[in-house]
């Protein structure tokens, strides 16, 4: 068995679509990215390819890469899950925990798990995501950012 460990933070800015999980969620405010800056899978992400010790988002995915322009994050957590297979591991369970002041993201989180579970080819029982402010506390606190926590665990086939 093995553990990787993502995080990921995006400013949030006008004129951008917010995206979370794979779900564009009504706000005035987006993530700032190269991506559709996704902080939820892109710590995903970073936690899939850490456990399998196969180096980070940046490696695989660079914001220097034309291709990458715009790309939705549901594209870059399937190469990233296709990679773990290339490799002979299989996924076991991965938490997330997203920080965001707001909007409430609980509407949505069912689709998210939905998202993730479907590009991962998991069953769904085995993804789970939560939500928590940052009281009013720092940059995230005042509506600024958004950023994500994400643990996952993986085993060799």
């Amino acid at each position: 068995m093995r553990i990787g460990f993502g995080y990921d933070v995006h400013k949030l800015v006008a004129g951008r679509k917010l995206i979370l999980g794979g779900v564009e969620i009504p706000n005035e405010k987006g993530l700032l990215g190269h991506s559709d800056a996704d902080v939820v899978l892109h710590a995903l992400c970073d936690a899939l390819l850490g456990a399998a010790a196969l180096g980070d988002i940046g490696k695989h995915f660079p914001d220097t890469d034309p291709q990458y322009k715009d790309i939705s994050s549901l594209t870059l957590l399937e190469k990233a899950g296709d990679l773990l297979l290339h490799h002979h591991f299989n996924i076991v369970n991965v938490d997330v925990t997203i920080v965001l002041q707001q909007p409430k993201i609980a509407p949505y989180v069912e689709t998210m798990r939905a998202n993730i579970a479907h590009v991962l080819r998991i069953v769904v029982n085995s993804i789970s995501i939560k939500a928590t402010t940052n009281e009013g506390m720092g940059s995230i606190g005042t509506g600024e950012g958004a950023a994500a926590y994400a643990i996952a665990s993986i085993q060799s086939k």
